[in-house]
Protein backbone atom coordinates (compact mmCIF):
# COMPACT_ATOMS: atom_id res chain seq x y z
CA UNK A 1 0.00 0.00 0.00
CA UNK A 2 1.15 3.31 -1.36
CA UNK A 3 1.96 5.68 2.23
CA UNK A 4 2.00 9.49 1.93
CA UNK A 5 4.53 10.73 4.10
CA UNK A 6 4.41 14.16 3.67
CA UNK A 7 1.39 16.41 3.21
CA UNK A 8 0.65 17.18 -0.15
CA UNK A 9 0.44 21.20 0.31
CA UNK A 10 2.41 23.83 -0.91
CA UNK A 11 2.38 27.86 -1.00
CA UNK A 12 3.27 29.99 -3.91
CA UNK A 13 3.61 33.59 -3.92
CA UNK A 14 4.50 35.80 -7.15
CA UNK A 15 5.08 39.55 -7.61
CA UNK A 16 5.36 41.47 -10.23
CA UNK A 17 4.77 45.29 -11.60
CA UNK A 18 0.94 43.62 -12.78
CA UNK A 19 0.01 41.68 -10.11
CA UNK A 20 0.35 40.30 -6.35
CA UNK A 21 -0.57 36.60 -6.18
CA UNK A 22 -0.40 34.52 -2.76
CA UNK A 23 -1.64 30.98 -2.93
CA UNK A 24 -2.54 27.95 -0.51
CA UNK A 25 -3.64 24.47 -1.56
CA UNK A 26 -4.04 21.31 -0.24
CA UNK A 27 -4.17 18.21 -2.98
CA UNK A 28 -5.58 16.13 0.06
CA UNK A 29 -8.48 18.83 1.01
CA UNK A 30 -12.42 18.29 0.72
CA UNK A 31 -12.92 21.07 -1.66
CA UNK A 32 -12.95 24.26 0.82
CA UNK A 33 -11.85 27.40 -0.94
CA UNK A 34 -11.54 31.19 -0.09
CA UNK A 35 -10.60 32.70 -3.42
CA UNK A 36 -10.52 36.79 -3.92
CA UNK A 37 -8.92 37.46 -7.32
CA UNK A 38 -10.41 40.74 -7.82
CA UNK A 39 -12.22 39.13 -11.03
CA UNK A 40 -15.51 37.83 -9.62
CA UNK A 41 -15.91 34.96 -12.57
CA UNK A 42 -12.82 33.51 -12.03
CA UNK A 43 -13.14 33.39 -8.37
CA UNK A 44 -16.60 31.19 -9.53
CA UNK A 45 -14.59 29.48 -11.85
CA UNK A 46 -11.60 28.74 -9.33
CA UNK A 47 -14.40 27.87 -6.28
CA UNK A 48 -16.05 25.39 -8.97
CA UNK A 49 -12.46 24.12 -9.51
CA UNK A 50 -11.35 23.80 -5.94
CA UNK A 51 -14.99 21.99 -4.56
CA UNK A 52 -14.81 19.51 -7.86
CA UNK A 53 -11.36 18.47 -7.35
CA UNK A 54 -12.26 18.27 -3.23
CA UNK A 55 -8.73 20.26 -3.54
CA UNK A 56 -8.86 23.16 -0.40
CA UNK A 57 -7.95 26.26 -2.28
CA UNK A 58 -7.01 29.64 -1.00
CA UNK A 59 -6.33 32.77 -2.90
CA UNK A 60 -5.25 36.51 -2.46
CA UNK A 61 -4.27 38.47 -5.17
CA UNK A 62 -4.53 41.97 -6.87
CA UNK A 63 -3.22 43.63 -9.88
CA UNK A 64 -4.27 46.13 -13.02
CA UNK A 65 -7.76 44.89 -13.54
CA UNK A 66 -8.80 48.49 -14.04
CA UNK A 67 -6.10 48.07 -17.20
CA UNK A 68 -7.49 44.70 -18.01
CA UNK A 69 -8.52 41.49 -16.36
CA UNK A 70 -5.87 39.03 -18.55
CA UNK A 71 -2.47 40.16 -15.96
CA UNK A 72 -4.38 39.08 -12.72
CA UNK A 73 -6.50 35.70 -14.37
CA UNK A 74 -3.15 34.63 -15.95
CA UNK A 75 -0.20 35.38 -13.45
CA UNK A 76 -2.96 33.36 -10.71
CA UNK A 77 -3.35 30.02 -13.03
CA UNK A 78 0.59 30.41 -13.31
CA UNK A 79 1.16 30.53 -9.12
CA UNK A 80 -1.72 27.84 -9.38
CA UNK A 81 0.42 25.54 -11.62
CA UNK A 82 3.15 25.93 -9.75
CA UNK A 83 1.76 25.15 -6.61
CA UNK A 84 -0.10 21.94 -7.61
CA UNK A 85 3.36 20.79 -9.12
CA UNK A 86 5.07 21.53 -5.60
CA UNK A 87 2.46 19.74 -3.95
CA UNK A 88 2.64 17.03 -5.56
CA UNK A 89 6.47 16.39 -5.05
CA UNK A 90 7.38 13.34 -6.22
CA UNK A 91 4.44 12.02 -7.61
CA UNK A 92 4.77 8.70 -5.62
CA UNK A 93 1.26 6.49 -5.62
CA UNK A 94 -1.00 9.06 -7.61
CA UNK A 95 -3.58 7.18 -9.93
CA UNK A 96 -1.88 9.58 -12.50
CA UNK A 97 -4.87 9.48 -14.94
CA UNK A 98 -8.12 10.84 -15.08
CA UNK A 99 -10.82 11.69 -17.32
CA UNK A 100 -14.40 13.38 -17.06
CA UNK A 101 -17.49 14.37 -19.09
CA UNK A 102 -19.46 17.08 -17.39
CA UNK A 103 -22.60 18.65 -18.22
CA UNK A 104 -24.11 22.01 -17.21
CA UNK A 105 -27.81 22.52 -18.64
CA UNK A 106 -27.50 22.55 -22.12
CA UNK A 107 -23.13 22.49 -22.28
CA UNK A 108 -21.24 19.40 -22.23
CA UNK A 109 -17.23 19.68 -21.60
CA UNK A 110 -14.93 16.67 -21.73
CA UNK A 111 -11.45 17.20 -19.65
CA UNK A 112 -8.33 13.97 -20.15
CA UNK A 113 -5.37 15.16 -17.55
CA UNK A 114 -2.27 12.88 -17.02
CA UNK A 115 0.01 13.92 -14.50
CA UNK A 116 3.20 13.40 -16.85
CA UNK A 117 5.30 15.93 -16.01
CA UNK A 118 5.51 16.83 -19.41
CA UNK A 119 3.47 20.03 -20.38
CA UNK A 120 1.20 19.78 -23.41
CA UNK A 121 -2.49 21.09 -24.14
CA UNK A 122 -5.09 20.15 -26.34
CA UNK A 123 -7.88 22.88 -26.69
CA UNK A 124 -10.47 22.66 -28.50
CA UNK A 125 -14.88 22.89 -29.54
CA UNK A 126 -15.28 26.13 -28.19
CA UNK A 127 -18.06 27.40 -30.73
CA UNK A 128 -16.95 30.53 -32.63
CA UNK A 129 -17.14 34.31 -31.13
CA UNK A 130 -16.58 32.01 -27.68
CA UNK A 131 -13.38 34.35 -27.41
CA UNK A 132 -14.82 37.39 -27.71
CA UNK A 133 -17.64 36.85 -25.37
CA UNK A 134 -17.14 39.03 -21.91
CA UNK A 135 -18.80 36.20 -19.35
CA UNK A 136 -19.95 38.45 -16.37
CA UNK A 137 -19.05 41.88 -18.18
CA UNK A 138 -15.87 41.46 -17.78
CA UNK A 139 -13.88 37.62 -17.86
CA UNK A 140 -13.17 37.17 -22.04
CA UNK A 141 -13.92 34.27 -23.42
CA UNK A 142 -10.15 33.66 -24.21
CA UNK A 143 -8.83 33.60 -21.07
CA UNK A 144 -10.34 30.33 -20.49
CA UNK A 145 -7.63 28.76 -22.76
CA UNK A 146 -5.17 30.78 -21.41
CA UNK A 147 -6.11 29.92 -17.73
CA UNK A 148 -5.76 26.05 -18.64
CA UNK A 149 -2.38 27.15 -20.47
CA UNK A 150 -0.78 28.72 -17.32
CA UNK A 151 -1.84 25.64 -15.41
CA UNK A 152 -0.94 22.93 -17.64
CA UNK A 153 2.26 24.37 -18.19
CA UNK A 154 3.59 25.10 -14.88
CA UNK A 155 2.23 22.07 -13.42
CA UNK A 156 3.77 19.64 -15.83
CA UNK A 157 0.23 18.20 -16.85
CA UNK A 158 -0.76 16.86 -19.81
CA UNK A 159 -4.41 17.96 -20.22
CA UNK A 160 -7.12 17.81 -23.00
CA UNK A 161 -9.80 19.79 -22.93
CA UNK A 162 -13.03 19.18 -25.26
CA UNK A 163 -16.49 21.11 -25.81
CA UNK A 164 -18.47 18.80 -27.48
CA UNK A 165 -21.81 20.84 -27.09
CA UNK A 166 -23.46 24.59 -25.75
CA UNK A 167 -24.33 27.84 -26.43
CA UNK A 168 -24.52 29.94 -23.40
CA UNK A 169 -20.59 31.16 -22.55
CA UNK A 170 -20.99 30.61 -18.94
CA UNK A 171 -22.35 27.22 -19.00
CA UNK A 172 -19.53 26.31 -21.54
CA UNK A 173 -16.79 27.61 -19.32
CA UNK A 174 -18.39 26.79 -16.00
CA UNK A 175 -18.71 23.02 -17.61
CA UNK A 176 -14.73 22.87 -18.68
CA UNK A 177 -13.34 24.00 -15.26
CA UNK A 178 -15.52 21.35 -13.76
CA UNK A 179 -14.61 18.67 -16.02
CA UNK A 180 -10.75 19.54 -15.67
CA UNK A 181 -11.81 19.93 -12.05
CA UNK A 182 -13.35 16.06 -12.19
CA UNK A 183 -10.23 14.75 -14.00
CA UNK A 184 -7.64 16.11 -11.95
CA UNK A 185 -9.44 14.87 -8.75
CA UNK A 186 -8.61 11.38 -9.98
CA UNK A 187 -5.30 11.92 -11.50
CA UNK A 188 -3.67 13.31 -8.25
CA UNK A 189 -6.20 10.95 -5.71
CA UNK A 190 -3.35 8.37 -3.98
CA UNK A 191 -4.52 4.55 -4.92
CA UNK A 192 -3.38 1.75 -2.69
CA UNK A 193 -2.78 -0.44 -5.69
CA UNK A 194 -0.02 1.74 -7.13
CA UNK A 195 3.65 1.02 -5.65
CA UNK A 196 6.58 3.63 -6.59
CA UNK A 197 6.16 6.23 -9.49
CA UNK A 198 2.83 5.57 -11.82
CA UNK A 199 6.00 5.19 -14.90
CA UNK A 200 8.12 2.53 -16.80
CA UNK A 201 10.92 5.69 -16.15
CA UNK A 202 10.26 5.98 -12.90
CA UNK A 203 9.86 9.48 -12.90
CA UNK A 204 7.34 11.35 -13.74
Amino acid sequence: MSAVTSPRTARVQRETSESSIDLSIDLDGTGTSDIETGVPFYDHMLTAFAKHSLTDLTVRASGDVDIDVHHTVEDTGIVLGQAIRQALGDKRGISRYGDALVPLDEALAQAVVDISGRPFLVHSGEPAGFEFHLIGGHFTGSMVRHVFEAITFNAGLTVHVTVLGGRDPHHIAEAEFKAFARAFRQAKALDPLVSGIPSTKGAL
